[in-house]
């Protein structure tokens, strides 16, 4: 068994032989995107790909959910995971290995498809951190356990995956590790931090109810659209009025579709809102908010029982990632220690949410980190001046990251992640 430091020289050689041909394969899966719940072909590729790596594969968990197990002797067992869908966004990157696939979506229309928030390169990193610790399994104990998520985009994957089994048909793991791009940190460094890193998410559906008329009478009706305009407005007091402004919350109105015709007054309004908060108390706050600002505004409006607006929780909730911390201080050392002290940054707490939670939301509770991975060249950094709206975005038709180096980067991290917890040198 080689010490560290000559081990740490054997992973990064390892890991640049096989950059070339991980390349490679994010092109072909950037080219060929596949919506939650439809990753068939994805599932298939991954499934190949981590058992020509020496792992026992498992498919169709939770759904188009792959799980490879490195089995190496007696010891802990540790969960890197990656999810694999995209998104309904037309690409509009230019490149040359850009996706022009199109898939049906979840009305039933044709939509284009296309990996706009980086699946494709946590796909590729897993599968790469498969080929890297096989090759090096003389140097550690234990077990990997290697997700493939479905229907992350759709927070329901992971939820899919453990109720199909995943901690009761595979080995059950002492920790569990993850990834996720983001624009807003140069290529080449991460950021890691304890705690809180993602919101909790709550989805709501709203149904405001109105008596119809004609739009040249409009006292002989009930307008729901000035009702559901008003509500709009006064969600954001919630956020400015109503919440300590240290505390971090949005409430977010997705979609409102209302009304057949210009002059008339409309049956009904139907708002589709997302609510985030760090933590689920701070949640649960911000719903009961929204329910009584609703109610408030109806009554105002003088509308009647009959008439009473409904609020739905919709199926779509995610818990916030809580990164543990004691292995995320473990993970932070050995990061420094790979990629140097300043490609690590400290984690800035994000409002957007992730259903990798749920995975440590089990009994007993698995201890998770939760990394970001930097994709954005330094020039943009340069080109923004300061202007974070100006950087590459997420869910956006232009997002590509620079996966040179980002995918070296995100191999180096996973492979340094396994080796400290799965290596035991003679001490």
């Amino acid at each position: 068994m080689a010490n560290c430091s000559e081990l740490k020289k054997m992973a990064t050689q390892e890991i640049e032989e096989q950059v070339p041909s991980l390349v490679n394969l994010y092109r072909h899966l950037h080219a060929h995107p596949e919506l939650s719940g439809q990753e068939a072909q994805t599932a298939c590729r991954v499934a190949e790909e981590l058992s020509a790596a020496g792992c026992k594969v498992t498919t169709g968990v939770g759904g188009h959910g792959v799980v490879g197990v490195l089995e190496n002797g007696p010891g802990p067992v540790l969960m890197l995971r990656a999810d694999m869908d995209a998104l309904p966004i037309k690409e509009e990157t230019g490149l040359p290995y850009a996706s022009h696939e199109i898939a049906i979506g979840s009305q039933g229309q044709p939509v284009p498809v296309m990996h706009a928030c980086g699946h494709d390169l946590h796909t590729t990193i897993l599968i790469g951190a498969a080929r890297v610790l096989a090759a090096l399994r003389q140097n550690w104990k234990g077990s990997l356990l290697l997700v493939a998520q479905p229907a992350e985009e759709a927070i329901g994957g992971a939820r899919l995956m453990l109720q199909d089994g995943l901690f009761s048909r595979f080995p059950r793991p002492k920790w569990a590790l993850a990834l996720h791009v983001d624009p807003g940190l140069p290529a080449g460094s991460v950021a890691i931090g304890p705690g809180y890193v993602t919101s909790a998410c709550q989805s709501l559906d709203v149904i405001i109810k109105g008596r119809p008329g004609h739009g040249a009478s409009p006292h002989l009706g009930t307008d729901p659209i000035v009702l559901a305009a008003q509500f709009v407005l006064a969600l954001q007091t919630i956020v400015s009025r109503r919440t300590d402004p240290c505390e971090a919350v949005v409430i977010h109105v997705g979609r409102i579709e209302g009304g057949n015709s210009r002059n008339t007054i409309a049956e009904k309004v139907v708002l589709e809102l997302s609510l985030r908060a760090q933590g689920q108390e701070s949640l649960e706050r911000l719903v009961d908010e929204t329910s009584k600002t609703l109610s408030g505004l109806a009554r105002a409006a003088g509308v009647g029982a009959e008439l009473e607006p409904e609020l739905r929780r919709a199926a779509i909730h995610t818990p916030s990632v809580a990164n543990n911390p004691q292995l995320c201080e473990q993970l932070t050392r050995v990061f420094q220690d790979w990629l140097g002290p300043d490609s690590v940054k400290n984690c800035r707490p994000l409002l957007g949410s992730e259903d990798f939670s749920r995975f440590g939301e089990v009994e007993p509770p698995v201890p998770v980190t939760l990394f970001f991975l930097g994709v954005t060249q330094l020039d943009f950094f340069a080109q923004a001046k300061g202007d974070a709206s100006r950087l590459p975005r997420l869910h956006t038709p232009t997002f590509a990251p620079a996966v040179d180096p980002a995918l070296e980067v995100g191999l180096n991290c996973f492979t340094a992640a396994s080796l400290e917890l799965l290596y035991r040198p003679e001490r």
